[in-house]
């Protein structure tokens, strides 16, 4: 979906006063509040804002360790597997992959052995063949998507 100018702004203020009211983003818009609005219902529609929910910490949640972990799948069996992480707490992200392995997953934990307990787990699931793990030392750049949508409205007023 492409964005415009005003889509741009929108997005931006999202991400940098995200607990402002529309009538406030309209305000600071200087657009009217229908407009604001059906511009978010667009937005939320064509799934570039795909959620209002507040970000959490999983190491202020007491799971301070971040790790990678890379899941080779038996041929065939990538949905099932795909299908049984999603009932380990543990697991916030999972994704399909090229390269080494079929599934990169992002994990948390309490610490080193509840990470090593985790990992078993995931060893033990029918048709994981192998595990490979890379443990995060500290967060270089956090998830952020501000950056980028500046750049995508720097394009937008060419």
């Amino acid at each position: 979906m492409a964005v415009d100018a005003l889509d741009t702004r929108i997005l931006l203020l999202l991400l940098e006063q995200p607990r402002t009211s529309v009538r406030e983003y309209a305000r600071l818009l200087g657009v009217a509040r229908g407009t604001l609005q059906a511009r978010l219902d667009r937005l939320e529609r064509e799934g570039v804002i795909t959620g209002t929910a507040p970000s959490l910490s999983p190491a202020a949640l007491g799971h301070p360790v971040l790790a990678f972990v890379h899941i080779e799948v038996t041929q065939g069996h990538l949905d099932e597997v795909g299908d049984a992480l999603a009932a380990v707490p543990e697991i916030v992200e999972a994704f399909s992959i090229t390269g080494g392995g079929d599934l990169l997953t992002r994990v948390v934990a309490r610490d080193n052995a509840h990470l090593e307990d985790v990992v078993q787990k995931l060893i033990s699931l029918p048709g994981v063949v192998r595990t490979r793990s890379e443990v995060a030392l500290r967060e270089r750049v956090p998830h952020r998507l501000l950056p980028l949508v500046e750049s995508i409205g720097r394009s937008a007023r060419k």
